[in-house]
C-alpha cells in the first residue's frame, strides 16, 4: 500500500470515473486501474463497483476512502513540519495575545509581518494571560504576547516595549483641563477597569495601591472599548495603556491625561517554550513590532 495508491482511490471516489481520475492524478488510465486492482487484491476486497457507465464505492470502500483521505492529510502535515524545520518562516504561526494588546497592536503588526514573512500566516488566539499560559504549555500556541512578569523555567521571554498608562476622563469632568494626574488621586474617583482576570486591571491596582482599599469605587467592564464609551457617557474615569489612546481610537467626548512622572507602565514581551524550534520567528516578530509604529510605546533594544 502506497500513498500514490491512496491518492488514486480518493480521486476515483471523487470523480466516479477512471479516465477523469487518471487525468487528475497525472497518470495514464491503465496504470491507475492496475494500481487500484493491486490495492484491492492486497486488501482482499472491492473498493469500487464497476458498471458499464458508472463507478460506485462499496460500503466498506467508503470507509477506506475516508481513511485514505485522512492519511493523505496527515502525510501532508509531515511535509509541512519538514518545511518549517528547514524554513522557520514557512507555515502557520499560532500566536496568542492578551485582550489589552491585541486590538491596538495587530492592525499594524500584521501588515509589517506580512512583508517580513509572507509565507507565515497567523492563527490568532486572543485571551487572558492565564488561558494563554495554559495553551502555550500544552503546545496549542507557539508564541504569545503578554505583559511581564510571566513564565517559569520552561518558558523563554523577550521584552519588546514599555507602555505608560494614561488617565481618560469625559470632557465635562473637573480634570478635563489638567496637564497630569498623580496616581494616588484616582482613589477619590469612580474608576472603570477591566473585569478581574485581566492582568491590566491588576497592573493598574499595583500602580495605584489605594484602589485596593475597602470601599474604593471600582466598576468593571468587558473591554476597553466598552469602558471608553461608559466614560464618555459620564459614568466615571478610567486608565488605559497608551496604545489604546492613539489617534484612531480618540473620541471627541474624552480627554486623555498623562500621569505625573514616574508614570505607571507595563512591559510587553514575547513568550515561547524552550523547546520551540523556529527560533527565527521570534526575531521576525520583534522586528515587525518595531516596524508597527505603535503610538505611545517605548521600544526596547
Amino acid at each position: 500500500m502506497t500513498l500514490n495508491e491512496l491518492r488514486y482511490i480518493v480521486a476515483v471516489a471523487q470523480e466516479r470515473n477512471f479516465r477523469r481520475a487518471a487525468e487528475k492524478s497525472f497518470i495514464s488510465q491503465p496504470a491507475l486501474s492496475l494500481a487500484i486492482q493491486k490495492l484491492e487484491k492486497e486488501l482482499g476486497l472491492k473498493i469500487f463497483e464497476r458498471g458499464k457507465n458508472n463507478i460506485s464505492v462499496t460500503p466498506v470502500g467508503t470507509e477506506i476512502v475516508g481513511q485514505a483521505q485522512r492519511t493523505l492529510e496527515e502525510a501532508e502535515r509531515i511535509r509541512e513540519i519538514a518545511r518549517q524545520g528547514k524554513d522557520h518562516l514557512a507555515g502557520t504561526l499560532r500566536l496568542g495575545i492578551i485582550y489589552s494588546v491585541g486590538p491596538y497592536l495587530l492592525p499594524d503588526l500584521v501588515p509589517a509581518l506580512k512583508k517580513l514573512a509572507p509565507d507565515m500566516p497567523l492563527e490568532i488566539e486572543e485571551n487572558i494571560t492565564a488561558n494563554l499560559d495554559t495553551l502555550l504549555h500544552n503546545g496549542k500556541l507557539d508564541v504569545i504576547i503578554i505583559a511581564l512578569p510571566f513564565g517559569d523555567s520552561g518558558i523563554v521571554t523577550k521584552a519588546v516595549y514599555d507602555e505608560p498608562f494614561e488617565v481618560v476622563v469625559d470632557t465635562e469632568h473637573r480634570w478635563a483641563n489638567r496637564r497630569s494626574i498623580k496616581a494616588q488621586e484616582l482613589s477619590a474617583e469612580k474608576v472603570l477597569l477591566l473585569d478581574s482576570g485581566h492582568c491590566f486591571s491588576n497592573q493598574v491596582a499595583e500602580a495605584c495601591p489605594e484602589l485596593n482599599r475597602k470601599g474604593a469605587d471600582i466598576q468593571q467592564g468587558t473591554s476597553f472599548e466598552t469602558i471608553r464609551n461608559m466614560v464618555a457617557s459620564g459614568l466615571g474615569i478610567t486608565v488605559l495603556p497608551a496604545s489604546a489612546n492613539s489617534a484612531r481610537y480618540r473620541n471627541k467626548l474624552l480627554r486623555v491625561i498623562p500621569f505625573t512622572n514616574p508614570a505607571p507602565s507595563r512591559r510587553i514581551a514575547l513568550a515561547w517554550r524552550k523547546s520551540f524550534a523556529r527560533g527565527q520567528v521570534i526575531e521576525v516578530l520583534a522586528q515587525a513590532i518595531a516596524q508597527a509604529k505603535i503610538s505611545g510605546i517605548k521600544l526596547l533594544r
